[in-house]
C-alpha cells in the first residue's frame, strides 16, 4: 500500500471498524461477480460495476482506465459522478499523475486528502475534494491491464481496508477485461484475415482471370462490366468449358454485393426432391433423416449472389417452384409453413438451347423470360483462336504456381495448340496443359511434349473461314519472327518448317540454308518431321 495512506488503524481496530461492513462487502462482491458473468459487452459491464459500487458498496465517483496496447497509455473507459456513468476521452501516460503512477508501479494508492496531493490531476472532473481517493491496479497474472479508482463514502476510518476491498473488485474485473482483450485481438486478427482473403478472392475471381482479346471476348467483358453494377438476373449461355463460372465469379466480386456470400449449386447433380431441400432448406422432421432444421442455398445467399449452374436440367415440376422465388423472393422450407423472404441476386448458366426447349415444352416460357433478363453468350474456344496463345501462357503460369515449380511453353507448342479444334473448350486446354506439364520433366512444354500428351494430328482444325465472304480466310495468328534472338536454333528451325508447310527446301530458303544444312539440323536437333 502506498505511503500516502495516513493514520491506518491496527488489525484489531480494522476488525472492529469493519465488522459492520463485512456483510455489505460480501454482498457487493457477489453482485459484482454476477454482473461480470452476464455480459461480454465491456462498457455495459464496467458501467454496471461502478453503479453498483456507488449504490451499494459505498464508493462514489468511480473510474476505470484500461491500457491501450498500441500507445501504452491509460485511456479512461468509464467514469461515474454521483452515480451517472459516462464515457471519457481522457488518457494518462505511465507515471503521469496518481493514476499513471499506479499503472507504472503496480501499487495501490490511498490519498486521504486529494486537495493536498500535488500529483492528483483531477482530469475527470468528477471527484469530491472532501473525500479520500483510492486507486488500485487491475492485474491479470503479472500483466497490468488498467486502474480502478473511486472515493469511499463509507468506512473512512479504515482506508486500508477499503483499498483491500477495491483490490478484490479489481481482481474480479481483471478476468473480464483479459477475456475482452483476447476477444478484441482475435476479432482484429479475423477481420484482417477476412479482408486479406477478400482481396485475394477478388483478385482470383476478377477480370484478370478471364483471358481474351478477341472481339467476342471484348463484348463479354463489356457486358460483364455493365451488368455487375446492378442486381439484374444474368443468364450465362455457352458450351461446357467456356468459363461460365469464371464470369459468374467476376460479376459477383465486382458488384455491390461483393461483401455478401457467393453460393453455388449445380442443378444437374441432384434429383428434384433433394434439389428442393438443397435450395429451400427443410424443417426438422420434414422427411426421414431430417434430424435438424437446415437452411437452403437461397437463405445462405441472402445479401449476396446465388449461381445456379446447369439450370436447363431441372424438371418441369421444379421449374414452377423456382419461378416463385425468382419473382417474389419468397419460399417455404420443405416441411414448413412459414414464408421466408430473401434478397438474392441469381446468376444462372446453361449449355442448352433454351429457346428450343421452350418450343418443345420442356422448359417453362415464363421461367425462361424470368432468367433471360441479361443473357451473356460465352464463345467457344475454336471461335476465338487468337486468344489461345495468351490463354495457354496464362494457364501454364497457373499450373506452375499450383505445382510449385517453374514451367514454360514454347512457341512451337503454342502453334500446335492454335490448330486444334478444342471440342472441350478451355477446360480441355487446361487439362491438356496440366498433362503436358507432367510429361515435360524439365519444365518445358514443347511440341514433342504436346504430342506425348495426346493431342492428335487428326484433331487439327480446318482453316477458319471468315464470316462475310465465302471462302475468305480469317487472319491467322501472327507469323513467328525467324530472326527473333529469343528463339533457340531448334525453335527457329521448327518455326520455319511450319511456315513452309514442312517442305524442307522451302524452310531452308527461309533460313538462308541449303537443303543439306536444314536436313542435318533436323537430324541433330531431333525434330520429328510431320508428313503433310
Amino acid at each position: 500500500m502506498n505511503e500516502r495512506a495516513q493514520n491506518a488503524p491496527n488489525d484489531e481496530d480494522d476488525h472492529v471498524c469493519s465488522c459492520g461492513l463485512v456483510k455489505v462487502d460480501i454482498d457487493t462482491l457477489y453482485k459484482v461477480s454476477q454482473i461480470l458473468s452476464h455480459s461480454l459487452n465491456l462498457r455495459d459491464t464496467l458501467e454496471q460495476v461502478l453503479t453498483l459500487l456507488h449504490d451499494v458498496g459505498g464508493f462514489q465517483n468511480g473510474m476505470i482506465s484500461l491500457l491501450d496496447e498500441d500507445t501504452g497509455n491509460l485511456n479512461l473507459r468509464v467514469s461515474s459522478k454521483k452515480g451517472v456513468v459516462s464515457d471519457g476521452t481522457i488518457s494518462y501516460r505511465p507515471g503521469e499523475g496518481v493514476v499513471g503512477e499506479i499503472m507504472e508501479t503496480c501499487v495501490a494508492v490511498v490519498v486521504p486528502n486529494i486537495a493536498q496531493e500535488p500529483k492528483f490531476l483531477g482530469r475527470a472532473g468528477a471527484h469530491d475534494p472532501s473525500l479520500p481517493f483510492i486507486g488500485v491496479p487491475i492485474f491479470s497474472g503479472d500483466e497490468p491491464l488498467g486502474v480502478l479508482a473511486a472515493q469511499p463514502s463509507l468506512g473512512l476510518e479504515d482506508l486500508n481496508g477499503r483499498a483491500r476491498f477495491m483490490e478484490m473488485i479489481a481482481n474480479l474485473i481483471a478476468q473480464t477485461v483479459r477475456l475482452w482483450v483476447q476477444l478484441e485481438n482475435e476479432k482484429r486478427e479475423l477481420k484482417e484475415e477476412r479482408d486479406t482473403l477478400r482481396r485475394v478472392i477478388k483478385h482470383e475471381h476478377g477480370f484478370d482471370n478471364i483471358v481474351g482479346r478477341s472481339q467476342s471476348m471484348c463484348r463479354v467483358f463489356e457486358q460483364v462490366r455493365l451488368v455487375s453494377a446492378w442486381n439484374t438476373t444474368v443468364l450465362l449461355r455457352g458450351e461446357s468449358g467456356t468459363g461460365k463460372e469464371l464470369v459468374a465469379n467476376a460479376i459477383h466480386y465486382n458488384s455491390p454485393r461483393v461483401h455478401g456470400p457467393m453460393v453455388k449449386l449445380n442443378c444437374a447433380a441432384l434429383p428434384d426432391n433433394l434439389l428442393e431441400s438443397e435450395l429451400f432448406g427443410h424443417e426438422k422432421g420434414a422427411f426421414t433423416g431430417a434430424n435438424t432444421q437446415r437452411k437452403g442455398r437461397f437463405e445462405m445467399a441472402h445479401g449476396g449472389t446465388l449461381f445456379l449452374d446447369e439450370i436447363g436440367e431441372i424438371s418441369a415440376a421444379f421449374q414452377a417452384k423456382l419461378l416463385r422465388v425468382l419473382q417474389e423472393g419468397e419460399f417455404e422450407r420443405v416441411g414448413g409453413n412459414k414464408t421466408l423472404k430473401v434478397d438474392v441476386r441469381v446468376i444462372a448458366a446453361t449449355n442448352r438451347d433454351l429457346e428450343e426447349e421452350v418450343e418443345s415444352g420442356a422448359f417453362r416460357e415464363d421461367l425462361y423470360y424470368r432468367l433471360n433478363v441479361m443473357p451473356i453468350n460465352m464463345p467457344p474456344l475454336r471461335d476465338r483462336v487468337e486468344d489461345i496463345p495468351d490463354l495457354a501462357r496464362f494457364l501454364v503460369n497457373k499450373i506452375a504456381k499450383h505445382q510449385g515449380r517453374p514451367l514454360d511453353i514454347t512457341d512451337s507448342a503454342v502453334r500446335i495448340l492454335v490448330r486444334h479444334n478444342w471440342p472441350g473448350n478451355v477446360r480441355e486446354l487446361e487439362n491438356m496443359l496440366e498433362r503436358a506439364s507432367i510429361m515435360g520433366e524439365k519444365g518445358i512444354i514443347d511440341r514433342d511434349v504436346i504430342a506425348l500428351s495426346g493431342l492428335s494430328n487428326k484433331m487439327l482444325a480446318p482453316p477458319v473461314v471468315a464470316s462475310g465472304s465465302p471462302g475468305a480466310m480469317a487472319p491467322a495468328p501472327s507469323a513467328v519472327d525467324l530472326n527473333d534472338p529469343n528463339l533457340d536454333e531448334r525453335e527457329r528451325v521448327i518455326a520455319a518448317l511450319e511456315e513452309a508447310g514442312w517442305v524442307q527446301a522451302k524452310a531452308a530458303r527461309l533460313l538462308n540454308m541449303t537443303p543439306r544444312q536444314i536436313a542435318y539440323r533436323i537430324q541433330t536437333l531431333n525434330i520429328k518431321v510431320r508428313q503433310i
